[in-house]
């Protein structure tokens, strides 16, 4: 089968690196990944995290479209119970009138930081995440009735609709939501221990169309790091080898270079934990990762695959997705058969 490709971007904050840096770095990812062909460029949300920088996606968001052309930006996602509904809408009707057509709504559940962080930007818990979603549509649409309190209010700018939303999701708990809604659905295999085929299998089977998606539409998110050698690929690995256990552990460093992560004292256990991570990332050279995402894409039957690559060095990083990206086009090549999903 044939899939479509895009780009998650946490902003990582490489050791020795100026957070600011982090900005400028992912400017420079996103007009690569338009040039080598990639469909999105999503920006996740996390706060008072050392390692990431993406604590103001909307912010980033409205540069990256104003540096490219074509390929399509959003969140990956907007943590709603961070925020108030309103502004949520008020932000992406912004975004979706400065570039039309182009702009993707990602909402998850989850705070995306630890708990003093959720208290300095009073967050709300996510089991309020529904009912927020219903008041940022609802306000959206100027649906409300005459007798409620925010009948009347004005989204601005209200001659444009909110962009297409998506569901982000780990456990598959929102998968069936999603599809009742008829919204599209991510699966964030990056770092989620679960296998996704039970939610997206769910999410495919209870889908209902609706005006932004006719048919369902699944976005897998994937952890890659692609070099030219297989021994590259693995040195660069050890970068989210340390990142993994030192996020397990509540840890929020900035990302370490493969030299600190060789130089860490794994104990016995953590080189275990660390070696059943392994699995949950693609890491190889361009053939072998092309052959690892189509076979992820064709066993998941995903429209997209959503690459995040957290790499230290900057140069590599982009070298990676230029890779991935030309690896894949080749493989595309060899099944002129194939016909392109989502």
């Amino acid at each position: 089968m044939s899939f479509d490709i895009s780009v998650l971007d946490l902003v990582p904050v490489p050791s020795g690196t100026a957070p600011s840096q982090a900005l400028a770095d992912t400017l420079a990812l996103a007009e690569t990944a338009e040039k080598a062909g990639y469909k999105r460029y999503w920006i996740s949300e996390h706060h008072s995290m050392p390692a990431i920088a993406s604590a103001s996606p909307e912010v980033l968001l409205s540069r990256v479209g104003a540096l490219t052309q074509h390929i399509r930006i959003g969140s990956g996602g907007i943590m709603l119970p961070n925020h108030a509904p309103m502004r949520v809408a008020e932000h992406f009707k912004a975004l979706e009138a400065l570039y039309p057509g182009r702009v993707d709504l990602g909402l998850g559940r989850a705070p995306g930081s630890d708990a003093r962080a959720n208290r300095a930007i009073h967050a709300r818990s996510g089991e309020h995440f529904v009912a927020m979603l219903d008041e940022m549509l609802a306000l959206s649409e100027d649906s409300y009735p005459v007798d409620h309190p925010y009948h009347g209010v004005r989204v601005m700018p209200e001659d444009v609709g909110l962009p297409p939303i998506w569901i982000l999701g780990s456990s598959g708990a929102s998968a069936g939501f999603a599809a009742d809604r008829g919204f599209g659905y991510s699966f964030a295999s990056h770092f989620s221990p679960m296998a996704p085929d039970a939610a997206l299998n769910e999410y495919r089977r209870q889908f209902q169309p609706s005006a932004q998606f006719q048919a369902p539409h699944t976005i897998l998110g994937v952890s890659v790091i692609c070099a030219d050698t297989e021994a590259q690929a693995q040195h660069l690995a050890q970068t989210v080898d340390l990142m993994w256990l030192r996020l397990r552990k509540g840890e929020f460093a900035a990302l370490p270079s493969p030299e600190e992560a060789a130089a860490y004292p794994y104990s016995e256990l953590e080189r275990a934990a660390v070696s059943d991570n392994r699995a949950r990332h693609v890491i190889g050279t361009p053939e072998q990762v092309a052959d690892r995402l189509s076979s992820l894409a064709e066993h998941t039957q995903a429209s997209e695959l959503m690459i995040v690559s957290n790499i230290h060095d900057q140069a590599a990083r982009l070298r990676s997705y230029e890779r991935v990206a030309e690896a894949l086009s080749t493989e595309r090549l060899r099944s002129p058969m194939a016909t392109r999903a989502g």
